[in-house]
C-alpha cells in the first residue's frame, strides 16, 4: 500500500493595525474587554475578528499575525486569548528583522509572508499588496468598513487553495 504525502495547510496571515485592530468611530468593532483588561489591551478587534478566525481553523487553515509592529508575541497572543483566538504563528516587526532582514544589505519589503510558506496576506497597505506580486506573495487588501469582508476573505482564501492545489497537481 503506497501512502500518500500528506499536504501541508495552508497558511493565512494578517496584518494587526487597520485591519484587525480598528478605530471604533470608522468600523464597527467587537465589544471592549472588561475592566482592568481595557486598560491594558486598548486595541479594538474589528467586529467579526474572532468567529473568521475559528472558522478559518475549522475550515482546515492555519491562521498567523504577520505584522510590523513591535508589539510582542507574548502580549499580542493574550490579547486574542481573551477573545478565544489562538493564532498558528505570529511574525511582529522584531522577528521580521531576526529572521527576514537579517543581514542583507538590500532593505526587504516590512512584510514577506512566502518567507513563512504563507500563502494568503491580508493587509491595509496598497504598497504591501503591490510588493504580493513582485516578490510572489498573494494578498487580500481590506481597510475600510465592509460587512461582507469576512465571506470575501474566505472566498479569497477558498480561491488561492484551489490554484496552489492545481500547481501542485501540475508538478
Amino acid at each position: 500500500m503506497k501512502l500518500m504525502p500528506q499536504r501541508a495547510r495552508m497558511r493565512i496571515s494578517f496584518d494587526l493595525d487597520e485591519v484587525l485592530f480598528v478605530n471604533p468611530e470608522t468600523h464597527k468593532t467587537e465589544p471592549p474587554l472588561m475592566f482592568p483588561l481595557n486598560k491594558i489591551y486598548i486595541e479594538r478587534l474589528r467586529l467579526g475578528t474572532p468567529e473568521l478566525i475559528r472558522t478559518l481553523q475549522k475550515l482546515g487553515y492555519e491562521v498567523w499575525v504577520y505584522t510590523s509592529s513591535f508589539r510582542s508575541e507574548g502580549y499580542i497572543r493574550m490579547l486574542f486569548m481573551f477573545y478565544g483566538v489562538r493564532f498558528d504563528g505570529i511574525v511582529n516587526g522584531t522577528r521580521h528583522l531576526k529572521e527576514v532582514q537579517r543581514d542583507h544589505k538590500m532593505i526587504l519589503p516590512q512584510k514577506l509572508p512566502n518567507h513563512y510558506r504563507i500563502s494568503l496576506h491580508v493587509d491595509d497597505e496598497t504598497v504591501i499588496c503591490t510588493l504580493g506580486q513582485e516578490y510572489g506573495f498573494r494578498t487580500y487588501q481590506l481597510d475600510a468598513q465592509d460587512d461582507d469582508w469576512k465571506e470575501k476573505i474566505i472566498a479569497r482564501a477558498d480561491e488561492v487553495r484551489r490554484l496552489d492545489f492545481r500547481n501542485e497537481e501540475e508538478t
